[in-house]
């Protein structure tokens, strides 16, 4: 009887996220054909790897905010991370130093604000929204001192492929690189014990204290992979633009929100999926290119993005009451 009662349980869920993933998926449909109907070139070969490669550092750094998200918790120093791991890795090379060695600094050292994250969220009782929020502020502020508030520039030309490389003269390169932190992501969220207690603190974080998990370490380790993944995104943001840009990052983390929530993962904790995920970065991407390639005026387009990224929200709410 038990058996049979997990495997219901079981099959109810894989349905669930089945219905998740084709709601996703219609939508993202629809929103392509509407623009595809109204600006003919939209689905032109080079529109639609521009679209990819404008949602590829979205993704990315979305893909470490599922992460937290779905232990509970929420991440608004991403944009500031993807700053100061560009910034540091910029003045690094404009330095002198080789490509290798700087990117890994800018890497650890965006990694490093990870760290401060979790430690504090996990041993105090600070809210993740007051905690991120002051090192958003933090991370930007080490940014506009490290740079003067002047871009790095005279960085090497082969830094440029990271960001702006194409494989076979056609996918570009941080699409390549998207697809590959997409798996890892996967990996790490539905297919190890980790993830499962990610789950499992995001669902009920005394429950899952109580039944063994070391809540702080799953914690600390959830804002260490967000900001990795942040920072990656940053040195291929600085990449793309070759110079590292002391406002770069701004506003990706309400992307990065809202690809996530779009994408089934619930704010309330123990929901998330990466590929949902992905969907979310894709639509908020097609939306996007869809409005500038029928010259709606970028305030326009502002105003339409909060208006769907309330209404994700809106919508997550109404799953978790169903639920």
């Amino acid at each position: 009887m038990a058996e049979m009662k997990r495997t219901r349980i079981s099959e109810h869920k894989i349905a669930k996220a089945i219905r998740n993933k084709s709601g996703i998926l219609i939508g993202l449909l629809i929103l392509g054909t509407f623009f595809a109907i109204k600006a003919p070139n939209f689905l032109s070969q080079k529109n639609l790897l521009n679209v990819l490669l404008q949602s590829s550092i979205s993704a990315i750094v979305a893909l470490g905010m599922t992460v937290v998200i779905t232990g509970g918790g929420i991440d608004l120093s991403v944009g500031s991370v993807m700053a100061i791991s560009s910034i540091v890795a910029s003045r690094l090379m404009a330095g002198g130093m080789y490509m290798a060695p700087a990117i890994a600094i800018g890497i650890l050292i965006g990694g490093c604000f990870g760290v401060l994250n979790g430690f504090i969220i996990s041993r105090t009782t600070i809210a993740p929204f007051i905690v991120t929020l002051g090192m958003q502020s933090i991370a930007r502020g080490i940014v506009y001192i490290l740079c003067d508030g002047v871009p790095i520039t005279k960085l090497p030309t082969k830094f440029n492929f990271f960001g702006g490389g194409r494989i076979a003269g056609v996918v570009p390169v941080p699409v390549i690189f998207m697809l590959i932190f997409v798996i890892i992501a996967f990996n790490i969220l539905h297919r190890s014990r980790f993830g499962r207690h990610v789950f499992a603190v995001g669902s009920n974080e005394n429950t899952a204290y109580l039944s063994g998990v070391d809540v702080t370490r799953i914690k600390q380790t959830m804002y260490i992979l967000c900001s990795i993944f942040a920072a990656i995104a940053g040195i291929i943001y600085a990449s793309r633009v070759i110079s590292g840009q002391p406002n770069a990052g701004e506003g990706y983390e309400t992307d990065a929100i809202a690809a996530t929530v779009i994408g089934g993962t619930s704010m309330a904790g123990g929901q998330g999926s990466i590929i949902g995920t992905v969907l979310g970065a894709l639509i908020m991407g097609i939306l996007s290119n869809g409005l500038n390639m029928l010259s709606i005026n970028y305030y326009y387009q502002k105003v339409t993005i909060g208006i769907v990224i309330i209404g994700a929200v809106y919508l997550d709410s109404i799953r978790n009451k169903k639920n």
